[in-house]
């Protein structure tokens, strides 16, 4: 577990993180293709900080491919979930399916993406009917602004990296006032003050800050640091364990505390990467790139 500045010893679900394992496909986007970062890279990286779960997250440059998706969560085990990217042409089966691997949301990257606003309405609305599944934007002010109307109706649904702009901050607080959750995640790369906009959403709703390394931070000025704990610490107060855990864990239909580890210690191990990917991995049924 990680001592915080304030002396805290924190655990962690990790609400947003990406695995880049060079043996799936990747897209290049806007003529950028990220490093490779497996499993192993991240448990190196977030030693010490007691992480006990997360949701790994599809970014543009894996576009609707399943495949490293599946593979990350199969090597991960229990606590773990994956926030997927859909084919336009996704059957309900191939929905079904996901969710039995572990997938519990969809994500929109309308920052880097198509925003045809009818079709993820309707894609983010038959996953939920289906499988239970919210919804996750990546998005900023200009665009957050002109979806409000149609995003408040949605059952479900998370905001990426605090809405990333300045311009963005009086729609994201009328969506939490509605109950949107928003990932505390990106610091790094966002363009507002961080921890004035922490404790407005925390003011609002102390339920919708979800903590969010954003590793391994492709296209960041900076990425994540200890020092992020602290930063968040400072701005909930006596809320923390909520905003690195449980509110993460209620909101992807987890239980609040993972199942005990061997020996009696509450926060799970990471387990070792498999050398290789073996059967466990082969693909869903294949799916068009956006």
């Amino acid at each position: 577990m990680h001592p915080s500045r304030c002396g805290i010893l924190v655990d962690v679900f990790d609400a947003h993180l990406h695995i880049i394992d060079p043996r799936f496909p990747l897209i290049e986007n806007d003529g950028f293709l990220p490093e490779p970062f497996t499993i192993a890279d991240y448990q190196s990286r977030m030693s010490g900080f007691g992480v006990d779960g997360g949701a790994v997250v599809a970014g543009s440059f894996q576009g609707t491919d399943q495949s490293f998706l599946v593979s990350a969560l199969r090597q991960l085990g229990p606590g773990w979930v994956g926030v997927t990217q859909l084919d336009v042409d996704a059957t309900d089966d191939d929905i079904i399916s996901l969710d039995r691997l572990g997938v519990r949301a969809v994500r929109f990257n309308l920052k880097r993406g198509a925003t045809d606003i009818e079709r993820l309405t309707a894609q983010a609305l038959r996953a939920h009917d289906l499988v239970g599944w919210h919804a996750e934007f990546y998005t900023d002010g200009p665009i957050l602004g002109s979806l409000e109307p149609v995003l408040v109706k949605l059952p479900a649904l998370s905001i990426d990296h605090l809405g990333m702009s300045r311009n963005a901050q009086r729609y994201i607080l009328n969506l939490v006032d509605r109950g949107v959750r928003v990932k505390a995640s990106g610091f790094g790369r966002v363009n507002l003050d961080v921890a004035q906009t922490l404790r407005q959403i925390h003011r609002v709703n102390p339920e919708a800050l979800m903590f969010g390394s954003d590793l391994p931070g492709t296209r960041a000025r900076r990425t994540f640091e200890a020092a992020d704990i602290d930063l968040i610490a400072d701005c909930v107060g006596d809320d923390l364990d909520a905003v690195l855990r449980t509110n993460a864990r209620k909101f992807y239909r987890l239980p609040t505390e993972p199942g005990p580890a061997p020996g009696g210690n509450r926060t799970l191990e990471m387990p070792a990467v498999a050398a290789a990917a073996g059967g466990d991995t082969a693909p869903l049924p294949a799916v068009e790139h956006e």
